[in-house]
């Protein structure tokens, strides 16, 4: 496979993330495929990627005529088997759940061609953890996306066994999306920008959850002194609590650190009552206008 082969890219998954990523590949003219295991899931989906290309073309990113043709080059198709064996690439972006992820991979090795290169979008595993369920572990690593509407840095990490030609294949056509690609040298919890986020999070869990402080004033503090225009639990909120719920709770269940058992058990109350953040209108905020987005926040008159 060489990067100019590239023509048809399978989205797994077409929660947030997976709706970036596919926009981003057909607002480069890459043809996509957005699968998914039911038709109302990709059909809120694709509604939402007619959002995107609207956020696109408001921010001047895309024209109008440059948006509406990204869109017509989705294709949402439920069918594993029309859907996987027209597929150059793959980008997966299923929950974080490393024996989802390698029974969702085994499943499409059996369909795809034998050239087609597999990567994950997992956020804090590491792709050696089902690396052989894919079935080639040669043609396989994290291609990891962060907010696309913000940023264009992407995380490429292979695992031991990914081939050099693997590597400088996703590196290509990172570029060739309008990314800009890191290259990570070898596995690493959470890649670059991750691996620093996840201990802001994880430290203003902390603190909350150990009721040294409230979340508002958390995120004041990071506010005040950085200078920042959003905080850890704003963060949070972005992200999506059910996402960082996943995430801190699969390493306390993984390495047993009472913090982390603790911090996991002060997220699931939001999770349990669908406060899910800015997706679902509430979270530690109240969307769309967050008390943090507010004239006064960091200074508390509007506390």
């Amino acid at each position: 496979m060489k990067p100019e082969d590239i023509k048809t890219v399978l989205i797994i998954g077409s929660g947030t993330m997976g709706q970036q990523i596919g926009f981003q590949c057909a607002a480069h003219g890459y043809d996509v495929i957005l699968h998914d295991i039911s038709q109302e899931m990709m059909d809120a989906a694709m509604d939402r990627m007619g959002k995107l290309a609207r956020i696109f073309v408001k921010n001047q990113q895309l024209s109008q005529e440059e948006a509406d043709a990204a869109l017509t080059r989705i294709r949402p198709e439920r069918d594993a088997e029309k859907a996987g064996k027209q597929a150059d690439l793959i980008s997966e972006s299923v929950p974080e759940d490393p024996e989802l992820k390698a029974k969702v991979f085994a499943r499409f090795n059996e369909i795809c061609p034998e050239q087609t290169i597999f990567t994950t979008n997992t956020s804090s595993l590491l792709p050696s953890m089902f690396a052989e369920a894919t079935g080639r572990p040669d043609r396989f690593a994290a291609f990891h996306f962060h907010d696309i509407r913000y940023n264009k840095i992407v995380d490429v990490m292979p695992h031991p066994g990914t081939s050099k030609e693997t590597v400088s294949v996703i590196e290509a056509f990172a570029r060739k999306i309008g990314t800009i690609p890191i290259v990570l040298k070898k596995e690493n919890n959470g890649y670059v920008f991750n691996a620093m986020l996840m201990e802001l999070l994880k430290s203003a869990q902390s603190l909350a959850a150990n009721e040294v402080a409230a979340p508002e004033d958390v995120d004041r503090a990071w506010m005040g002194v950085m200078g920042m225009d959003i905080g850890p639990f704003g963060m949070m909120d972005s992200i999506g609590i059910d996402t960082v719920w996943k995430v801190t709770d699969y390493w306390a269940k993984a390495g047993g650190d009472p913090q982390d058992i603790k911090n996991a058990e002060f997220l699931k109350p939001y999770v349990n009552s669908g406060r899910l953040g800015a997706k679902t209108g509430t979270g530690f905020y109240t969307y769309p206008k967050p008390a943090f987005s507010k004239p006064g926040f960091t200074e508390g008159k509007n506390k």
